[in-house]
């Protein structure tokens, strides 16, 4: 595979100030919000792997920054939609747990897009629930020309309905380690291909360990990141 395929742009980084203007639950702890703005008349997302800073300010008055994917833009309609994953507790939970139409919130970036083809001949799109906002996101973009396989984990996963134009298996796995487990187990095709996998660190560099070290998957066909770390707060680590 020729790695100068995948392509890495800079944005200019801007923070826009947004308005919510619409919410849906689309799943028992999984909630789609759309934003709306001016300031988003040139906003750039060229990558399902790309993310944004969602910025609120705590009760403390303390500014609190997440990374999120950005799901879907409509610049026509100067509207961002993100996708949530709700967690047990924390802020952001918390906040998407009650958003609301009318709230405001500021969000920055992308600061830049690492593009990957769609027209590999097969991609594996992996990981938990935060995770699924990018793996729909690529879903949407990919021909009917790939196959592609969706390996996820979680109630949420679950839940949600996966369509592409592509030709889709989706694959759920009970838990985390279920998961790794699969990674394991398979049984990888040849040719061009690209796997993307991300979620909970330890997991993820799992994923990483077996790819790369015990079957032999070339780094550069592949993109490994740990979106989250249980313990942790605000960790976004690329582990490829």
């Amino acid at each position: 595979m020729d790695d100068k395929r995948i392509q890495r742009v800079r944005h200019e980084l801007k923070a826009r100030e947004v308005v919510v203007s619409a919410v849906r639950q689309l799943a028992p702890n999984f909630v789609s919000v759309t934003f709306k703005g001016e300031s988003l008349h040139d906003f750039v997302s060229l990558s399902y792997d790309d993310h944004v800073k969602f910025i609120l300010h705590d009760a403390a008055g303390e500014r609190v920054m997440r990374d999120y994917t950005p799901r879907h833009y409509d610049r026509d309609a100067r509207e961002l939609t993100l996708e949530f994953a709700l967690h047990t507790d924390g802020q952001m939970t918390d906040w998407a747990r009650q958003a609301e139409v009318g709230q405001q919130a500021v969000i920055g970036g992308p600061k830049g897009s690492m593009i990957i083809p769609a027209d590999y001949a097969w991609q594996i799109l992996a990981g938990d629930a935060t995770a699924l906002p990018a793996i729909r996101r690529r879903l949407d973009e990919l021909p009917a020309s790939v196959d592609v396989l969706v390996l996820v984990t979680g109630e949420d996963a679950a839940a949600l309905e996966f369509t592409s134009a592509a030709r889709l298996r989706v694959q759920l796995a009970q838990t985390p380690d279920d998961l790794v487990d699969a990674f394991r187990a398979m049984s990888l095709p040849g040719g061009d291909g690209f796997i993307w996998c991300a979620g909970e660190a330890r997991m993820a560099r799992q994923v990483r360990d077996i790819l790369f070290v015990d079957k032999g998957f070339p780094r550069e066909a592949a993109r490994i990141s740990a979106y989250w770390k249980k313990g942790a707060p605000a960790h976004h680590e690329n582990l490829e």
